[in-house]
């Protein structure tokens, strides 16, 4: 060995074993395709500058096989998001403060016919540090010097440097890939192409999404406060007393509302966190969804046919204001996804970083940032109602006052999810604490854009429709309901819900109140029934390529018949587990059976239907009993809102009928995620 050479590429078992690691590493990202195995490969990356330290330290020696591992690993991970990438590879500098999207920014952004040369530009430079060290390490590392001391300082300093950079990379790293999953664009285009664009007579819509509420929060369902306005829409339209969420956390529940399916289709089960964080300690959001929700996924999936881009098709304004949380980039973007304007929050209001934007044409910049929504190092959000309210009155006033189209406003208050806050005028008025000040703020705004409605003259000719996301968390009244937000108890996902349109052509008697169980993914036929919106002239208006869960709510809203049967029962469902099973039977037909014909409990003879729900398994709602789970509970919700006693015992034919039912749907669900019409495509 010449002198002063420190390089090593002798044949030596655990150098090649480190190598060999690498190469497999970095062939199983490419074959894989998944963030993870990405995360996995900079984290060898990380391990294998430490070996190289103490290689040093301990031989002497630098082994040529480490770097030819480190260097396999790096190449496959600018390769993957060069080819796979979601954005020009900026990582965790593609922040929202930035804006940085889809249109104007499109070398930026890696848009239009530069997607793979931007893209991989952007990759290289973020591992272009790491890989000019690598490089000067081997360099010095063959070169001979007269001083081996020398040598060795410098390849030290080096090797320190290299593990820096190393870190430096996880922290930058871009983490925004393109979804490994089915994907329908080709029915999605196919669909709203066909959408008819007519939209004369046809009623403009507001939709009210609260976060948090509680189905007892409001004073129509028994608050002990006043919620005026919002009773008003159930006073002079229908109140619904279940009504259900399609699940009991945010993220999933709104998928549901905008696609007309249950959150397993689009692999959106949990909450939605935002994907970029700065150089914070392994910047953890950035891959926190891809890995939670599986695939890459980082929000609702852009080939998803959401309500908004069906009313966008018929030719409605449509503009959503409030809180989106269903990504916040590229295809997930609210503008990308059927609305022609956005004001407000891609995330929680508990989520860092929380800012607020106006967004048109999947490009947005932010109007309210977080140095105005934390003062002295607290959160500070008591403007936001009044924001949001003077966003979306002004929008509705310029739209009817300025278009011929009717509009599909989407309200999606953050309200009352914590930390809850409340305005100067509101804050302390009610002396029942933020919470219900906060909800009295809401109800005062609603009032306000009542009065804007009226005097714009659309207000009877605009259907309204008010629900939450779930049910409440460490405030709010479930009701006495059993459970609370993210259960599948009745108090996670039952929630008020109420629609008041007064030319509703007889369609219903206002004041009514409608005692069958309807979901939140039903939203998307109901209101495109009820919006008279046809497809290639036809009212045969659902997309035929995809499963839409949902079922139109037009027999309930009629008269009070039941939807939710055998055939479309409701599910409760948790991170992609089934977890409880819902409907509804016409009590004429239990007694039918041979096994209840002599049934003479008046929750048979004395109603016309009887709901069944049955857990399988589900843990207890008493933390002093924490280690107890309620195995094969089947409950009667006509008599028993509280789900407080186990009917199994009583209907075991049913209980068994219903455990094996939900064997059934989740292997539908598995055998086929996303719902494909498989003989659709076919045709295409």
């Amino acid at each position: 060995m010449k002198k002063g050479v420190l390089f090593d590429n002798s044949k030596k078992f655990f150098p090649i074993l480190t190598m060999i690691l690498g190469l497999g590493l970095g062939i199983a990202l490419l074959i894989m395709q998944h963030n993870i195995v990405a995360v996995v490969n900079v984290g060898y990356m990380c391990i294998i500058s430490a070996l190289i330290i103490l290689g040093l330290l301990i031989f002497k020696k630098l082994y040529l096989w480490n770097f030819i591992g480190y260097g396999a690993s790096a190449i496959a991970i600018v390769l993957y998001y060069a080819i796979w990438g979601a954005d020009a590879g900026f990582g965790a500098f593609s922040s929202g403060k930035t804006g940085w999207s889809s249109v104007e920014n499109a070398l930026f952004s890696g848009a239009s016919n530069y997607n793979f040369l931007v893209r991989l530009g952007g990759n290289i430079l973020l591992i272009l540090p790491c890989i000019i060290v690598l490089v000067a390490l081997f360099v010095v590392g063959k070169k001979s010097f007269n001083k081996k001391s020398t040598h060795f300082v410098l390849t030290s300093a080096l090797s320190v440097l290299l593990a820096g950079t190393s870190v430096l990379y996880v922290l930058t790293m871009n983490l925004r890939s393109q979804p490994n999953v089915d994907r329908l664009w080709e029915g999605h285009d196919d669909y709203l192409k066909k959408v008819d664009k007519n939209t004369a007579d046809k009623p403009n819509v507001l939709f009210i999404m609260m976060d948090d509420m509680g189905y007892g929060d409001t004073s129509l369902n028994g608050a002990i406060y006043d919620t005026p306005n919002i009773d008003r829409i159930g006073e002079e339209g229908l109140n619904f007393d279940n009504f259900y969420s399609a699940y009991s956390v945010c993220s999933p529940a709104r998928f549901s509302l905008m696609t007309g399916r249950y959150p397993f289709r689009g692999y959106a089960d949990n909450v939605i966190y935002p994907t970029f964080d700065t150089l914070s300690p392994f910047a953890s959001t950035r891959i926190f969804n891809s890995i939670e929700m599986g695939n890459n996924v980082d929000g609702m999936l852009g080939d998803e046919i959401t309500i908004a881009e069906v009313f966008q098709s018929a030719g409605y304004n449509t503009g959503a204001f409030g809180k989106w949380h269903l990504g916040d980039y590229g295809e997930y973007l609210p503008t990308n996804q059927g609305f022609d304007y956005f004001y407000g929050g891609h995330h929680v209001n508990d989520m860092s970083p929380f800012y607020h934007v106006s967004e048109e044409n999947g490009e947005y910049e932010i109007v309210h940032g977080t140095d105005e929504l934390i003062v002295d190092g607290k959160k500070e959000q008591s403007m936001l109602s009044e924001w949001i309210h003077e966003e979306i009155t002004d929008w509705i006033t310029d739209k009817v006052t300025n278009s011929d189209e009717p509009f599909f406003a989407y309200y999606a208050s953050p309200w009352p999810h914590g930390p809850v806050f409340a305005g100067d005028d509101f804050d302390g008025t009610t002396g029942m604490g933020t919470y219900v000040d906060c909800i009295t703020e809401f109800d005062y705004y609603l009032g306000e854009l009542f009065n804007t409605l009226e005097e714009l003259g659309v207000m009877d000719d605009t259907i309204i429709v008010f629900t939450s996301d779930n049910g409440p968390a460490l405030e709010g009244s479930t009701g006495e309901l059993r459970g609370g937000k993210y259960t599948a108890y009745e108090a996670g996902q039952k929630v008020p819900f109420m629609i008041k349109w007064e030319n509703n052509d007889g369609l219903w008697e206002n004041g009514e109140t409608r005692s069958q169980s309807a979901v939140l993914c039903d939203m998307f036929p109901t209101l495109i029934d009820l919006c008279g919106i046809t497809v290639s002239g036809t009212e045969n208006n659902l997309p035929m390529d995809r499963d839409i869960d949902g079922v139109s709510m037009l027999p309930v809203l009629k008269d009070d018949t039941a939807i939710h049967t055998i055939e479309h029962p409701i599910l409760h469902m948790k991170r992609e587990k089934l977890k409880a099973i819902q409907y509804t039977a016409e009590t004429k037909d239990v007694l039918a059976r041979e096994e209840y014909k002599d049934y003479t409990y008046p929750i048979l003879t004395e109603n016309e239907y009887v709901t069944f729900k049955y857990f399988r398994k589900m843990q207890n709602d008493n933390p002093a009993f924490f280690d107890k789970t309620r195995k094969n509970w089947l409950y009667i919700l006509s008599d028993d809102k509280g789900e407080n006693y186990n009917r199994t015992s009583t209907y075991p034919e049913i209980a068994d009928e219903m455990n094996k039912q939900m064997d059934t749907v989740m292997k539908n669900f598995k055998d086929n995620r996303r719902g494909i019409n498989y003989d659709y495509y076919k045709t295409l």
